[in-house]
């Protein structure tokens, strides 16, 4: 089996930069896209992320651009943008690329406008084109340094799974292939709202016990919903369900954990989101579930509570108490 020969990042944030430098450890031949020509412009002339990923070398066999038609003659491209970005921009994308040629969905979330998965708009857009999800815990400058990271990469079809996977993984980045592609991408997005909650359940210094608790019957809303939507529940035993998971609720380094700390110090939504440059993909995620849960009829009472504080102005320690308050139950996954 040979890897493809010519990739492709759509993305130049922290984590689209660092899987072009963990990638290029193999020798690919690599393009990474940047939205903002100056960004590009600084990045390719100081090879380094100054302001997503400072003090990590960018190699220079790494061709970075703004122009989209770099990517023209690629044949395996990684979309690593915004997930709430991705519908309205896929069509462009997808006028660029090859119709033969593999997408790569990086992103994590849901899309709020319509509630869908990634690959769900990518296949009602362009119905021939080859999908693929990558996901898992991981951040982005453990993969730039080269420390060991292991990553779901989830495709339908086996053999272009493998393939993908050879193609991206190198020395320190090792991709594990699964067939479901709705259990890895609801594990990646709906993560991100639980590690919110953990991060508020932190910052009010409620204890470890608390935020463990959070974190295991989060894991059981990610159950629910997976098998709602159609896929394997059992994938969120794998990387791409509760190693984000853990990742996510137990290190301050997640975005999402973070903004939930710092709701958990009393701070504002509007004050928190205002003071970061980087996208809290939760925030945008959690009305999307919240909306799901109620259309599919599942209970899902930490992605409600954490909707309630994040978008209805909900106080936190309300919200805490009705959350404790919850009558007592036999426990199911």
């Amino acid at each position: 089996m040979e890897a493809f020969s010519k990739i492709g990042i759509i993305g130049a944030g922290a984590f689209g930069t660092a899987l072009a430098i963990a990638i290029k450890q193999e020798g690919r031949e690599l393009t990474l896209w940047a939205r903002k020509p100056a960004a590009a412009m600084v990045m390719k002339e100081r090879r380094e992320n100054v302001e997503r990923l400072p003090s990590v070398t960018i190699p220079h066999g790494i061709d970075i651009t703004s122009n989209k038609d770099r990517l023209a003659d690629c044949d395996l491209v990684l979309y690593v943008g915004p997930a709430q970005i991705f519908a309205s921009t896929f069509e462009q994308w997808d006028a660029i690329i090859a119709p033969t040629t593999p997408l790569v969905i990086a992103a994590k979330g849901i899309d709020q406008a319509s509630g869908d998965l990634l690959t769900t708009i990518a296949a009602r857009q362009a119905p021939h084109r080859p999908l693929a999800v990558l996901s898992g815990p991981s951040f982005a400058k453990d993969i730039a340094v080269g420390l060991p990271t292991a990553l779901t990469l989830a495709c339908e079809d086996e053999a272009l799974g493998e393939r993908i996977c050879l193609s991206i993984g190198s020395r320190t980045l090792r991709p594990y292939w699964s067939s479901d592609v709705i259990g890895t991408q609801v594990g990646g997005a709906l993560k991100n709202v639980i590690a919110i909650a953990c991060g508020a359940v932190h910052g009010k210094g409620l204890g470890e016990s608390a935020r463990t608790a959070l974190m295991t019957r989060g894991l059981a809303e990610l159950a629910r919903l997976t098998a709602a939507l159609g896929g394997d529940p059992t994938t969120l035993m794998g990387l791409s369900g509760i190693g984000d998971l853990s990742l996510s609720c137990n290190s301050l380094q997640s975005r999402n954990m973070s903004f939930g700390n710092e709701l958990g110090q009393g701070k504002s939504v509007a004050d928190v989101l205002a003071s970061r440059s980087a996208v809290t993909e939760g925030v945008t995620t959690t009305k999307a579930v919240h909306l799901l849960a109620i259309e599919l009829g599942l209970d899902m009472p930490i992605a409600s509570a954490v909707h309630a504080i994040v978008h209805e102005d909900q106080p936190l320690d309300a919200t805490i108490d009705l959350l404790l308050a919850r009558p007592y139950k036999k426990e199911t996954v």
